[in-house]
């Protein structure tokens, strides 16, 4: 018989040292009996106060008064409950004592209510997996309430579906536990349609981040001047380098020469000249001073809305709304991007 105070080397001012008089450890009076037959001495007053479970156990009355209260540990490893009942006496537990007994320590922490042991075998468990055993774990995890390890199981197979279709846990999964086998493929589905969201929304934010850069540029244009349009009282540009402020200033300027020359808009027949229609009333939309703007039709279309007397559609309220959203984020992150320049070129500074 093993004296598992003495293998666990257990301090002297350890909670769970239980001293009696003389400083010396009480009586052994509980047996732990593990399915290779293993009795593991120990004291009822130490798994009491690392085990609510196992407190409640030995509380229970018996029916036949002994000296030592047995306490059957069954269905894992005996050297695993002896790992355990290590814990139990010392809160210490090495890493090679995790890797090799993770999937038995995290079930007893879960059946006996240690959260200490259970949070350590979770961080042990999700850094050991693979694919090989992803399958065995995600399963543990489902069973023994572990939501962190259970999502990093599911990712993991998400990630890696074909390579994980392969091993014998998903077959013995596919055969024995088929609800769990349709939570894992509900799971991936949620998952590539987040992705598809997600990119979606991408694209939605770099189109009005792309149209939120066309305002400015077109204000640019219409207060500043540029290489080869400007306002009416100002020359444009002798210098003919492509502008640097906005990557689609050329393009813009093409597209407002191109307006005040068009015989086609006049009749609607021109799908430049919409664009550019377009541009201008949202660039109104957006406008807080009509009255001192300089771009083409600002002050026009709002007196038009005005004197309509009733607002834009529930789409272009939409499409403004998240032009505006994406010009505040943009200048947001421009003293970033200014501290960013700053650095590249000091002299700037």
């Amino acid at each position: 018989m093993v004296s598992i105070a003495a293998e666990m080397k257990v301090k002297a001012n350890s909670p769970f040292s239980c001293p009696g008089e003389g400083g010396e450890m009480p009586e052994l009076d509980v047996q732990i009996i593990t399915s290779g037959g293993l009795r593991i001495p120990a004291h009822s007053s130490v798994l009491a106060s690392a085990s609510p479970v196992l407190g409640s156990m030995i509380k229970r009355p018996q029916k036949h008064r002994i000296s030592k209260q047995k306490i059957p540990i069954l269905g894992v490893p005996p050297d695993a409950v002896s790992v355990f009942m290590q814990f139990l006496y010392s809160f210490e537990c090495s890493e090679k004592q995790l890797e090799k007994y993770g999937i038995h320590l995290l079930a007893l922490s879960h059946v006996y209510l240690v959260p200490l042991l259970k949070q350590r075998c979770t961080r042990a468990l999700s850094e050991g997996l693979t694919i090989e055993n992803v399958v065995d774990v995600l399963q543990l995890a489902r069973l023994c309430d572990a939501p962190d390890l259970y999502l990093r199981c599911m990712k993991l197979l998400s990630n890696n579906f074909k390579a994980v279709e392969q091993t014998e846990g998903w077959k013995f999964l596919q055969n024995h536990d088929p609800s769990v086998e349709l939570q894992i493929l509900q799971f991936m589905d949620e998952a590539e349609s987040r992705k598809k969201r997600i990119r979606r929304h991408r694209q939605e934010q770099g189109l009005y981040l792309q149209l939120s850069e066309a305002m400015d540029c077109l204000e640019h244009i219409c207060t500043e001047g540029c290489t080869s349009v400007g306002p009416y009282d100002m020359d444009p540009s002798k210098n003919m380098d492509p502008c640097s402020k906005f990557s689609t200033c050329h393009g813009l300027q093409l597209l407002i020469k191109h307006f005040a020359a068009c015989n086609k808009r006049v009749n609607g027949g021109c799908l430049r000249c919409k664009r550019m229609w377009q541009l201008l009333r949202l660039h109104s939309s957006i406008c807080d001073y009509p009255d001192e703007c300089r771009v083409p039709l600002c002050r026009q279309f709002k007196l038009k809305v005005q004197q309509d007397g009733r607002g834009a559609d529930a789409r272009w309220t939409l499409l403004v709304r998240k032009v505006v959203s994406a010009k505040t984020i943009s200048c947001l992150t421009l003293p970033k991007q200014k501290r960013g320049e700053n650095l590249n070129n000091p002299k700037s500074s």
